[in-house]
């Protein structure tokens, strides 16, 4: 797991700690539904952090006999499991709080209270937001934001800003559902701000585990790395051409890359055996990423893949 990622999961998890025992003892002073779904959703956001820091330390497990491609794919089923998690026990009850006290209203007590802690997290929310963008940026490159979640390998930072701005959005609508069950002296605003913090978690927790499934089931090399293997190839002493290319992430930082190769047909076996090499060692310095390589060597025909 990179740096950048660590630190944005270390302030996530520090920051929904926090949120989630203010909101708590929020709901317990005012009986507010929308602070105890966000006390839910940060409960889960907590968790998920934990998870995250799991995925990344198992993933870093080196390769054995059982797995001969390492355990790379572990921080995908984890993240996987942490768009689960935000789907049960963030979006779902919330979406049951809300339901619950939209049929059966109760006054909220000590609006002052839960205005403070509302705004504490908002504060709070904000720092570890600010985090994962900070450390998105410095490997986004010109990719825009929906850009970059859609195409990322590393799972974490992705998912820790989707996190960061449901949770975000969630307390403005918990804020907007106190103030209006205030104005108007109708505590189902209150149940109709859980609804909608339900509503938003729901569809980031989807968005979350369509990004994660692709990535589980295996994604090819971005087409900045594809460009790169191509020249790498295409560069190499003896190479006639690439015929076809197969590349495959097994992890975030792994990638499995299979190759056709039209070398030099003069060449004898010796030099054929040199030239995989020296191509190997080419694509080796070309694409920063521990790659599993595997070239085969053919000759291009008219009806080649």
């Amino acid at each position: 797991m990179q740096d950048g990622s660590r630190k944005a999961i270390i302030a996530a998890f520090f920051a929904n700690l926090g949120i989630a025992i203010a909101k708590f003892i929020g709901f317990l002073i005012t009986g507010s539904a929308g602070l105890l779904a966000e006390a839910g959703h940060s409960v889960a956001d907590t968790g998920n952090q934990g998870l995250l820091m799991f995925g990344g330390k198992r993933g870093k497990r080196p390769a054995d006999a059982a797995h001969p491609f390492g355990y790379g794919p572990e921080r995908y089923f984890w993240s996987f499991v942490v768009a689960l998690v935000l789907f049960s026990m963030g979006g779902l009850f919330a979406l049951y709080e809300g339901i619950h006290k939209l049929s059966d209203p109760h006054e909220i007590e000590s609006a002052g209270v839960a205005y403070a802690i509302l705004i504490v997290a908002i504060g709070l929310e904000t720092f570890s937001l600010r985090t994962a963008v900070k450390e998105a940026n410095h490997v986004r490159g010109k990719r825009s934001w929906w850009q970059y979640i859609r195409t990322a390998k590393s799972p974490e930072l992705p998912v820790v800003l989707l996190e960061d701005i449901g949770a975000e959005l969630g307390l403005f609508f918990a804020l907007f559902g106190l103030t209006m069950a205030e104005l108007t002296g109708d505590p189902r605003w209150d149940a109709v701000g859980s609804i909608a913090i339900g509503v938003l978690l729901v569809v980031i927790a989807i968005i979350l585990a369509a990004e994660m499934k692709g990535l589980l089931i295996g994604e090819a090399a971005s087409d900045e790395h594809l460009d790169a293997i191509h020249t790498a190839i295409n560069d190499s002493d003896k190479v006639n051409g690439l015929i076809h290319l197969r590349t495959m992430h097994l992890g975030p930082d792994s990638l499995l890359v299979a190759a056709k190769i039209d070398y030099d047909h003069s060449l004898d076996v010796a030099e054929l055996a040199q030239a995989i090499d020296a191509t190997e060692a080419n694509l080796r310095s070309q694409v920063p990423l521990d790659a599993v390589i595997y070239i085969e060597p053919d000759i291009r025909r008219k009806q080649s893949e």
